[in-house]
């Protein structure tokens, strides 16, 4: 359980800093949701730009049976790259926006 409580604090310390970085529009904010009874994290980009409304998840992880699964990544580098560089290991991190099939090629977990 040690395991899993590090990567709660590992995953809440990432989406953070990444709702921390300002968009191009001062009028989109990004927050983050942590869901902490059931493990599930986002970062979503909320407000106005030219008169449209903005609302888009840009990251959103689940912990599910001591795994990370990615559900979505909107970043540039990959979130599973930076889970990696701070110690989570590749066969606990599931890339869950990629099909089941597709998953054993990436050197990540499969599920």
């Amino acid at each position: 359980m040690a395991t899993v409580e590090n990567y709660r604090q590992i995953v809440q310390k990432l989406l953070k800093d990444y709702s921390e970085i300002k968009a191009s529009n001062e009028d989109v904010e990004a927050e983050t949701i942590f869901d902490l009874a059931q493990d599930r994290y986002q970062v979503v980009h909320v407000g106005w730009s030219n008169k449209r409304r903005i609302y888009g998840c840009v990251l959103h992880l689940d912990i599910k049976d001591a795994k990370i699964w990615i559900q979505h990544d909107g970043t540039e580098g990959g979130i599973a790259n930076e889970l990696v560089e701070h110690g989570i290991p590749k066969h606990d991190i599931v890339l869950a926006f990629q099909s089941p099939f597709k998953r054993q090629f990436s050197g990540f977990a499969i599920d």
